[in-house]
C-alpha cells in the first residue's frame, strides 16, 4: 500500500499490530500516533511535523478525521511537533527502527490560556478595520472573491461570555467583486434581489466555548428574507489598544453558506445560461469592535 507513495515495490513489511500489511522501503519504518483532546476526543486536521536530530524537517501534515498521525520515514531519530488552534503544543521523540512500526500511543493536547476577554458591554464593530469577505465557485468557472463594503453590528458582551449576544447588519448592495456588471447581476433578483430585500442580517445569542482561543458563535442569518442558523468558528484573537489609546477587541471567524438554503434557483440559471454559483460559499470575517459611545459598563 504505502509502497506506491515511494514509485517502486517495497522490499519488506512493517511487523505488528493492524499496521503489519503496510509495506514500506527496507530502510524505513513507521511513525504513529492518535491526537486528541482532554476529552479524548480525536483533534482533526491539527498540523504535524516531523524533523530529524539535526531539527530538519523531513515531513509534515494533518491529522485525519480520526486524529491519526502516520508517517513512513527512513530508520533514525525523530521529534514530533503537533500544533492546533486553540491547543497547547505537544512535542516528543522517537526512535524508528527499520521494518519495524513505532506507535507512540495517545498524544493528549491541553487547551491553551484563554487570552482576557472583553470587557462586559456594549461594543460595535469598527467598518475601517473590518472585512466582510467570501469566496465563490460559478459552476466550471474560476473561484470569484468578493467583500460587503457596507455594514454595522454590536456585541453585549456578558458578564459570562456565553451569555453575550450580537447583531449585525450587511447593507446587500455593498457587494464588491471589482467587476461592475457582475456585481450589478449579484444585486439583481437572480441573486441577493437588494430591491426586495436590501439587507442581510446576522443575529446571535449562542456563544460556545471551543478551548483557547475558539468559540463557537451560532445565531440566525437572513438573506433573501429566508432565516437559517449559521455558526461562525471564531478565533478570538485578544485585546489591544488603538492609535488613541482607545481599547479594542479582534476576532477572525469563518463559516460555509450553502446556496439552496436561501431558495437560489440555480437550476433555473443554467437553464437560462448563467453562470450560476456552486454549491457553495466560504465566507470570512476579520472584525475588530471598540466601546460603544456612551455605553454604560464599557
Amino acid at each position: 500500500m504505502l509502497g506506491r507513495l515511494f514509485g517502486k515495490r517495497a522490499a519488506g513489511a512493517v511487523r505488528g499490530g493492524p499496521l503489519g500489511d503496510l509495506a514500506v522501503p527496507a530502510t524505513a519504518g513507521l511513525l504513529s500516533c492518535r491526537v486528541l483532546d482532554p476529552v479524548h476526543e480525536p483533534v482533526r486536521r491539527a498540523a504535524f511535523v516531523v524533523s530529524d536530530a539535526e531539527g530538519r524537517k523531513v515531513m509534515g501534515g494533518e491529522t485525519d478525521p480520526y486524529g491519526t498521525v502516520l508517517a513512513a520515514v527512513p530508520a533514525g531519530e525523530y521529534r514530533l511537533a503537533v500544533t492546533s488552534e486553540g491547543y497547547t503544543p505537544y512535542r516528543g521523540g522517537a526512535v524508528v527502527t527499520a521494518g519495524e512500526h513505532q506507535g507512540l500511543g495517545d498524544v493528549l493536547l491541553q487547551f491553551a490560556p484563554q487570552p482576557p476577554l472583553p470587557a462586559p458591554g456594549d461594543w460595535e464593530i469598527d467598518p475601517l478595520h473590518s472585512r466582510i469577505g467570501f469566496t465563490a465557485r460559478p459552476i466550471g468557472l474560476a473561484r470569484v472573491h468578493g467583500r460587503f463594503n457596507g455594514f454595522a453590528g454590536t456585541v453585549r458582551i456578558a458578564d459570562r461570555m456565553e451569555r453575550s449576544s450580537m447583531h449585525v447588519v450587511i447593507d446587500a448592495a455593498s457587494i464588491d467583486t471589482g467587476v461592475r456588471m457582475r456585481d450589478d447581476h449579484l444585486c439583481s433578483g437572480d441573486f441577493l434581489d437588494v430591491g426586495a430585500h436590501p439587507v442581510l442580517e446576522f443575529s446571535s445569542e449562542r456563544f460556545v466555548h471551543r478551548g483557547g482561543s475558539r468559540w463557537a458563535v451560532t445565531g440566525a442569518l437572513t438573506l433573501r428574507g429566508v432565516s437559517r442558523t449559521v455558526t461562525l468558528d471564531t478565533q478570538y484573537l485578544g485585546l489591544g489598544n488603538g492609535l488613541q489609546g482607545e481599547p479594542r477587541g479582534a476576532c477572525r471567524a469563518t463559516t460555509e453558506l450553502h446556496r439552496e438554503d436561501f431558495t437560489l434557483t440555480w437550476q433555473t440559471m443554467l437553464a437560462r445560461g448563467i453562470a450560476a454559483v456552486g454549491s457553495s460559499i466560504s465566507i470570512d470575517l476579520d472584525v475588530q469592535v471598540v466601546p460603544k459611545a456612551g455605553a454604560s459598563g464599557s
